[in-house]
């Protein structure tokens, strides 16, 4: 019934649908299989792409040509670019989606990939050979072959969602678990976990008093997360803030006894950075109230997410907590929020292209790998696909270093620190973030994508080029015109800025605090002329890349220290134990994570800066 497959990828979530779409646009034969056909690229929890650091993931995959980006400015219903008062390294775009829009597209872009296959079914068994994949078996006991296959399982294997005391087999509310998978890969040699995510209530939108809250607009001039052509947003949904208070705390409170994250009954450590409202109360007991922000669920409906309240008390302690939040006293819930506890797999036992140790052939991505939110799991999705692809044809492994991507960063601190509580990313996780902007994503990004074969790149690369020849004729135009002071000096004064006694040249002007570059196009009749042609998009980041010249060139200078470490390449099969001058622990830890070079085992967790000297002697360096 069914032919040999290059690549199958097993579920159909952010990370799923990023590498059937990846390891189709390489050219393989793929398959895709989903519990659900009606739930592909569903938005489990909140209706939203991007955020701090997570938006420039985003970016990353689509310049890298994935399907994130696009899906969501075809989708999204507000557009806010966060920290736009720090430097541009902290901006990251955000986008409230529409829900039901956004599964929609994800699939209709799917649809449209020739060589992308689907089943509807829910895999049980790997099937291996010789420590090498070979292919799935399903539900209905169908044997499916393939070369490689790509586990994206959410938080479906095993997973038990928590409402109070009453616990349920479910990857999400209305979903059945995924059994056998776990149980097979342990018996395999593979080591599992357990960790916890939890979903805030559902509200009927049109039973919330909306004059006792504080709205929330969108940017007045939106931008987008795609470097493609794709529609800029004309009109937005406000989202809206409140908050809840000591009676509201006093209320959950009463439901603690029965809470399943106090009582023992759940095992798994959830998300340090998106607690429940139990554990804000619990953890922050000096706090007499919480932001809480109430998230449209798209165009053409009423219900909307409650962000910041994830619970898993009782569905009467939580509706009875709701109504005494301002704005919510008559609220009415479409459902309760809940707790899922589910099975993960330390991300340790992977190599850097997310390929298993144990099992070649193997990729896991998403939420198996302890990762949480929509965008850790997309990239990590995008570029399993790719490295999926790459092995059938027996490829090199494409992999992102950390002064590439964020995507580097995260990758490289799940294989070598691991982790044990659901990993999310921030800026702070990268050593070069101004390197690492989210407007500069094509410029690092895309030439890499279209030297190993991704398809439908040569357009993107073209208008790279495009770009950067722009900002060359910026930056050119800039060191030649000068401004008089007599021209320049009443704008100095007006940002407080120093008067000039001379003749200044204006890219020396622009390098200034508080001086942007649309005023100088402004104050000159010549660079209005000249820079007329350039959209919004080319003038910012050319703005960006000369006025932080002189940090750019510093970090730079870093990576290039760096990388002369990564070039160091250490021999796989080596006997670390032989090596007496090691720490025992750092022994261990080469021995099990087998880094490539110096650099990787330089961030492996328990090897000291003393272990890496101890090597670089032994390599005669």
């Amino acid at each position: 019934m069914f032919p040999s497959y290059d690549v199958i990828v097993v579920g159909a979530g952010h990370a799923g649908c990023e590498a059937a779409s990846a390891a189709a646009n390489m050219g393989k034969r793929v398959l895709l299989i989903t519990m659900n056909m009606q739930t592909i690229a569903q938005m489990s929890c909140n209706p939203a792409m991007g955020g701090v650091a997570k938006g420039q993931i985003v970016r990353e995959i689509d310049a890298l040509g994935g399907l994130s980006g696009i899906v969501t400015d075809h989708t999204m219903v507000q557009f806010r670019m966060l920290n736009r008062s720090k430097g541009p390294a902290m901006w990251s775009p955000r986008a409230q989606s529409d829900r039901n829009l956004f599964a929609r597209k994800w699939r209709n872009e799917l649809e449209a990939i020739h060589g992308l296959d689907f089943w509807q079914d829910m895999v049980k068994e790997l099937i291996v050979k010789d420590n090498r994949i070979c292919g799935v078996v399903t539900g209905m006991g169908v044997s499916i072959s393939s070369k490689s296959v790509v586990l994206t399982n959410g938080t479906f294997l095993n997973g038990l969602i928590h409402i109070g005391e009453k616990q349920f087999g479910g990857g999400r509310a209305g979903e059945s678990a995924a059994r056998g998978i776990t149980e097979q890969l342990v018996q395999l040699g593979f080591e599992s976990g357990r960790m916890k995510t939890g979903t805030p209530p559902r509200l009927d939108g049109r039973s919330i008093d909306y004059s006792k809250t504080e709205i929330q607009l969108g940017d007045e001039n939106p931008q987008k997360f795609s470097f493609t052509n794709t529609p800029t947003l004309t009109k937005q949904l406000p989202c809206h803030i409140t908050y809840t208070s000591e009676q509201v705390h006093d209320v959950l409170r009463t439901g603690f006894d029965k809470s399943p994250m106090f009582s023992g009954r759940i095992q798994g450590l959830g998300p340090r950075y998106c607690p429940s409202i139990e554990d804000k109360i619990e953890r922050f007991s000096d706090r007499n109230r919480h932001q809480l922000f109430i998230e449209p669920e798209g165009w053409d409906t009423h219900e909307i997410y409650l962000n910041g309240f994830s619970s898993s008390l009782p569905e009467e302690v939580q509706y009875k907590a709701l109504q005494l939040i301002p704005g919510l006293e008559n609220v009415k819930m479409f459902r309760p929020g809940y707790a899922i506890e589910y099975d993960y797999f330390p991300p340790t036992q992977l190599k850097l292209n997310l390929e298993t140790h144990l099992i070649s052939g193997l990729f896991f991505a998403g939420q198996i790998n302890g990762t949480t939110g929509y965008e850790e799991a997309a990239c990590q999705g995008f570029m399993a696909g790719i490295n999926a692809a790459l092995k059938v044809d027996e490829s090199d492994p494409f992999i992102l270093n950390r002064s590439e991507a964020y995507i580097g960063v995260l990758i490289d601190d799940l294989v070598n620190k691991g982790t044990e509580e659901p990993y999310r990313m921030f800026t702070s996780r990268a050593e070069y973030r101004i390197l690492l902007r989210q407007d500069n994503a094509d410029l690092r990004l895309s030439h890499l994508a279209h030297k190993i074969g991704l398809q439908n790149m040569e357009a993107r690369v073209n208008r790279v080029n495009d770009k950067m020849i722009a900002i060359q004729t910026i930056r050119k135009k800039l060191s030649e015109l000068s401004f008089l002071p007599e021209d320049i000096n009443p704008y100095l004064n007006g940002i407080n800025s120093a008067a000039l006694d001379q003749k200044t040249k204006a890219i020396q002007i622009l390098a200034r605090p508080n001086v942007d570059l649309a005023n100088l196009i402004a104050l000159s009749p010549t660079l209005l002329k000249a820079f007329q042609q350039y959209d919004r998009e080319i003038l910012e980041i050319a703005e960006i890349e000369l006025k932080y010249e002189g940090y750019i060139k510093k970090e730079k200078e870093l990576v290039d220290k760096m990388e002369r470490l990564e070039s160091l390449k250490l021999i796989q099969d080596f006997d670390y134990s032989s090596i007496k001058a090691l720490s025992n622990e750092a022994k261990v830890k080469l021995g099990k994570l087998r880094p490539h070079t110096i650099g990787q085992a330089s961030r492996i967790s328990g090897v000291s800066p003393a272990d890496i000297s101890v090597l670089l002697v032994h390599m005669g360096r």
